[in-house]
């Protein structure tokens, strides 16, 4: 049986479809026993699915004032 580290290094590939039939099933009987490591594809899968929808976006070419002001916030509280 895979270990949760091996599930992990391979979570890529078994989203793309590229890892061999019995590596598949492998991390699938993981899957069946390690909740962390589902939740783990499963953020994958959707951080995945968002940069996807994101691709044909603009990024923003400056932060946002209030994002900036609110992380200087932070960052101020954190160094007292």
């Amino acid at each position: 049986m895979l270990t949760c580290r091996e599930v992990t290094s391979k979570a890529t590939e078994y989203i793309e479809g590229t890892l061999p039939w019995t590596t598949r099933l492998q991390i699938r009987l993981h899957l069946m026993m390690c909740w962390m490591c589902r939740r783990y594809l499963a953020q994958l899968e959707l951080t995945t699915k968002a940069l996807r929808h994101l691709a044909g976006r603009d990024a923003p070419t400056e932060t946002p004032t209030p994002l900036r002001e609110a992380f200087r916030q932070w960052t101020n509280e954190r160094r007292r």
